[in-house]
């Protein structure tokens, strides 16, 4: 069995292509630095990630597929979902040793894999852009905890900085433990360290602006007036809004 190790990082997987085509030699498994050999090991290579070796092969990648097909790999990447780096590295070998039109060869089972794996995440990210809600702080930063089932922040940090370009805000993800911080035209990726890696649902009322109570109840007071008892329906409530995000929903307080 051949093995690459790398850091585990997006640059790391797309040094370990080029280092594979560099050596005409395919790892059977990809291992992180701390992860444990399997038996019967026969060769272990060492990536070493080059930001310029991997930006070589995403751009190979471009030229040979599309801007859509990059979009959904970075999306299978971010679903951080167990064996996704061998279904990455096999995408990719089909990507640079077969015909263009083997990218929406869905018949392929890899390439299966990879449109729906891609699906997932998409629709985890348009889950974010409903299902965000933002508290103001009483420092005037609108601060939003989030817990996704996949890695989706970069997918929405866009989305966010334009639609509210002229606010401090604050986006985290309170399980992966790192967040976006938004001020002034810039998103800077944050980590909270020490005590204030404990991150509340909730802000408390001597943390919250004095208005933003208000607000809170003004939603919850509206989210009652327009609903129609006799049509509630929990079952296709909990479909199209999940219970795992109840939890941060001002309105399901």
């Amino acid at each position: 069995m051949r093995i690459f190790r790398y850091d585990k990082s997006f640059e790391g997987l797309l040094t370990a292509v080029f280092d594979a085509y560099a050596r005409k030699t395919f790892p059977d498994k990809l291992l992180g630095p701390d992860d444990p050999l399997p038996l019967f090991v026969t060769e272990c290579h060492q990536v070493v990630t080059d930001s310029a070796k991997a930006d070589r092969v995403w751009r190979g990648v471009y030229a040979r597929s599309s801007r859509e097909v990059c979009h959904m790999l970075s999306c299978v990447w971010l679903s951080e979902m167990p064996a996704c780096e061998e279904l990455l590295l096999r995408y990719l070998r089909k990507v640079f040793d077969g015909s263009p039109a083997v990218v929406t060869d869905f018949s392929d089972p890899d390439v299966l894999a990879v449109k729906k794996l891609a699906d997932k995440v998409m629709r985890e990210r348009e889950y974010m852009l409903m299902f965000v809600r933002f508290q103001q702080a009483a420092d005037g930063t609108f601060f939003a905890p989030v817990n996704p089932r996949y890695n989706v922040l970069p997918l929405v940090v866009r989305h966010f900085s334009d639609r509210f370009a002229d606010q401090r805000w604050l986006i985290y993800d309170v399980g992966r433990r790192y967040g976006y911080y938004y001020e002034q035209g810039r998103a800077t990726e944050i980590t909270l360290t020490g005590t204030e890696t404990q991150i509340p649902e909730k802000l408390t009322e001597a943390q919250m602006a004095d208005e933003e109570r208000l607000f809170q109840q003004l939603w919850k007071n509206y989210f009652e007036a327009i609903a129609i008892r006799e049509r509630i329906n929990p079952t296709l409530q909990r479909r199209n809004m999940p219970r795992r995000f109840w939890r941060y929903l001002t309105e399901k307080q």
